[in-house]
């Protein structure tokens, strides 16, 4: 059993279609009268509980009054995400997680994927963040729309996806051009690495081309999940300024 916590990522797994198996609401909850109508409009179970037991729910997180109990994430496969962006009639697009460990920041990568159009995201089933409450909730409703493989090995993974005819850039702050100065175009796999030690080298030796985000501060480094929205912004960017 998973749990979504919060007002909207509650509104967004309704709205999904997803299977819900009970809302819980506290007492005395305002401002949830509109999720709670969508839930009985859709013949989901809604009931009023004391706060102190949602607050338990979820460790003591902060549940804005309203908690979903959801079946667990399914997992999509890679073949469903090149299906997907077929199906839309469009170039695949993919972000590949190379070992993220921390649910913020893949919570946070799901949810700039969703906005920008991404078809799917690849992670590892070890040794990596699973998709979790935490992943959910950051995520805000994300999860319930973005296809998800998780897969054994990132490498094998590549090599699939460039058999499908993708491009694997590698985002690396010593790629050898800017994500300004790099012409995406067509099918787009975007690689990134782990939060401490970026793109592991098998992984990287396989990326078509390394590819870096300038920078001109002190700092040298951005957040995994900022570094992934910059990235996916820039090729989504350029791939509609194309179609002017």
């Amino acid at each position: 059993m998973g749990l979504i916590y919060g007002k909207n990522p509650v509104t967004e797994v309704i709205a999904s279609g997803k299977t819900i198996n009970k809302i819980y609401v506290a007492k005395g909850t305002k401002d949830v009268y509109d999720i709670i109508k969508m839930a009985k409009d859709k013949r989901i179970v809604v009931v009023e509980a004391d706060k102190p037991k949602l607050d338990k729910m979820i460790d003591f997180k902060n549940s804005q009054g309203i908690v979903a109990s959801v079946t667990d994430y399914e997992y999509f496969t890679i073949e469903d995400i090149l299906n997907y962006a077929k199906e839309k009639g469009e170039a695949p697009l993919v972000v590949i997680l190379d070992k993220i460990e921390d649910p913020h920041n893949l919570g946070a990568i799901i949810r700039s994927a969703e906005c920008m159009g991404v078809h799917g995201i690849i992670i590892q089933k070890r040794n990596a963040c699973q998709i979790t409450d935490t992943v959910e909730k950051v995520a805000a409703g994300a999860t319930s729309f973005v296809k998800v493989a998780r897969v054994t090995n990132i490498t094998e993974s590549i090599k699939k996806l460039k058999e499908a005819g993708l491009w694997i850039y590698g985002l690396d702050m010593d790629g050898e051009s800017t994500i300004y100065d790099t012409k995406f175009d067509g099918a787009i796999g975007i690689v990134v690495g782990n939060e401490g030690e970026g793109i592991t080298r098998l992984v990287k030796e396989n990326c078509d081309v390394m590819v870096n985000i300038p920078m001109t501060g002190k700092i040298n480094s951005l957040n995994a999940s900022v570094s992934t929205a910059i990235s996916i912004y820039e090729i989504v960017r350029q791939k509609n300024s194309s179609k002017k």
